[in-house]
């Protein structure tokens, strides 16, 4: 299952039990039926025979909502529940080598944090890329803003959508496309607090 992002302007929530004060496949189901269709499975903390069983409950939600799953990290667990793509970051294994395990027509994107990773993940075959942080965020430590200016040179230099990420809110998300961004990757501004209710403002602000 091959999606494109590309001037599709849509939402991708990235999981966090921690924040959200609940599991993770709850997290996927109060956000498939807020409207969501694009759920990252993220859990950095929990021993990886949860995150597997996690990911086996999001994967039947998902295909019930006939919404797309990806698994960050791991590419055995995405393997293993079928999921429809993979995310990796700069220390993960190399979109060659996840690709031969996973097939070609699953979804690999890559985090990204200069205009020169962005550019190899591209060159790389990588079918997205995230792009960040570009606000400040405390999700977690992934180094100063890199603000929509560079966000806009990003987009210059790449041509496969970008997923913008970190301290992203409903306020900024119209400044995050104009500047190129075509997702945009979202955590705490979602789970904190009432989840439908913040998808909702979301999508208000984005319609």
């Amino acid at each position: 299952m091959k999606i494109s992002f590309k001037n599709h302007r849509s939402l991708c929530l990235i999981t966090d039990s921690a924040i959200a004060g609940i599991s993770n496949p709850e997290i996927a189901k109060r956000a498939f039926s807020a409207g969501v269709r694009t759920i990252q499975l993220r859990e950095k903390r929990a021993p990886k025979r949860d995150i597997f069983k996690d990911a086996e409950e999001i994967r039947k939600l998902a295909l019930r909502y006939n919404a797309t799953f990806i698994v960050n990290d791991y590419v055995d667990i995405a393997l293993a529940v079928d999921a429809d793509g993979l995310h990796l970051g700069q220390d993960d294994m190399p979109v060659k080598e996840a690709r031969k395990i996973l097939g070609k027509k699953k979804i690999i994107g890559v985090s990204t944090h200069s205009i020169k990773q962005a550019v190899k993940a591209q060159e790389e075959g990588a079918d997205y890329i995230g792009f960040g942080p570009v606000f400040r965020t405390t999700t977690k430590d992934a180094g100063r803003p890199k603000g929509l200016k560079m966000l806009r040179e990003v987009r210059s230099k790449v041509s496969i959508p970008i997923a913008a990420i970190g301290g992203i809110t409903s306020e900024t998300s119209s400044s995050l496309f104009a500047a190129g961004a075509d997702v945009l990757a979202v955590s705490s501004a979602i789970l904190s607090g009432d989840i439908e209710k913040n998808i909702r403002t979301f999508f208000e602000i984005m319609d």
